[in-house]
């Protein structure tokens, strides 16, 4: 990853992370689904609002059918879905099995690579790093082994169908190659998403009259609006973009490590000693993942013989020659 690829990693790490501190606390005074559908109502304003100020005509209108799948699998997928799985498993499951299940994320979308991506393969080097970053996951959260086993299946399996809808959606974008800007197509999936749940809120019986206004829910809301929502969504999409499917999904390793923090700062709850080695086990484990792109005898070359990879480079295609393989 270059620069601004990091600092979109970090954004989205950050503010995705913060979402399950937000949600935790907004679903003490919003129905679910409806919870989720106001959080797009309100973000979409805000996009949209931004992309019609800031772009032109034929940056804001799909023009292939790679746009028009990458737009339905942003809205559909991977915002919409998955995020009404998220707020309505959270009611059967602990943030920490929750936690878990979401981690799975990294691990699903090499599997939906394999079969919808060529130029996108999990090599063994990142299998072990992955694995690593699932250990330090589990160690952050450090659930109860019962929470696992027990208590009811049907939490874990909503959960689990939001993780593979994030999964799928991501590699789709990947695969359908759209042409407008990430933003766009964000601005595009956001009132699609927000049809979708408040569809899904309407079938499900939620009514608005069972909201309770206070100011904590207020800024709940306006969390996962606006940097949960749109900043959020800006960062991760453009990662996405910049660095395929398998290394943006990257994030949802740091997102337990994140809210774990959050809770911590903001709601007084305690750390425990294992999530202290659980976050050096996710820093190893995208260590691993990094050294792929690392080669330690040019490092070693160029410290004891500085510019000798230089000069040996030019050589060397000088003597292929222009039409060398």
């Amino acid at each position: 990853m270059d620069r601004r690829s990091l600092c979109f990693f970090a954004l989205a790490s950050l503010f995705f992370g913060g979402t399950f501190v937000a949600a935790k606390a907004g679903l003490e005074y919003f129905p679910p689904l409806l919870f989720v559908a106001l959080r797009f109502d309100l973000a979409a304003v805000l996009l949209l609002g931004y992309v019609v100020l800031t772009s032109s005509r034929a940056e804001l209108l799909p023009s292939t059918r790679g746009d028009v799948v990458g737009i339905l699998a942003t809205g559909g997928l991977v915002i919409g879905l998955a995020n009404a799985l998220l707020f309505v498993g959270q009611q059967y499951a602990t943030s920490a099995v929750g936690a878990i299940v979401f981690s799975l994320n990294p691990i699903l979308t090499p599997v939906f690579a394999a079969v919808l991506l060529s130029d996108e393969r999990l090599s063994v080097r990142g299998g072990v790093g992955m694995g690593l970053g699932l250990v330090g996951v589990a160690l952050v959260v450090s659930p109860d082994p019962a929470m696992l086993v027990g208590g009811d299946a049907v939490g874990r399996s909503i959960l689990f169908a939001g993780a593979v809808s994030a999964a799928f959606g991501a590699v789709l974008i990947r695969r359908a190659e759209p042409t407008i800007s990430s933003t766009v197509r964000i601005a595009w999936g956001l009132p699609l998403a927000a049809l979708l749940t408040h569809g899904l809120s309407w079938s499900t019986g939620e009514s608005p009259g069972s909201i309770a206004w206070t100011l904590e829910a207020v800024v709940a809301l306006a969390y996962v609006s606006v940097f949960a929502g749109v900043l959020a969504y800006v960062a991760y999409f453009a990662l996405l973009d910049a660095t395929g499917a398998i290394r943006a999904n990257l994030v949802f390793y740091v997102v337990p490590a994140v809210s774990t923090l959050g809770g911590w700062a903001l709601l007084g709850e305690t750390i425990a000693t294992s999530a202290i080695f659980g976050f050096l086990a996710i820093v190893a484990g995208f260590a691993v993942i990094g050294s792929g792109s690392v080669d330690p005898r040019a490092r070693f070359r160029a410290v004891v013989r500085p510019g000798a990879d230089d000069r040996s480079s030019s050589v060397s295609e000088e003597a292929r020659g222009p039409g060398a393989d």
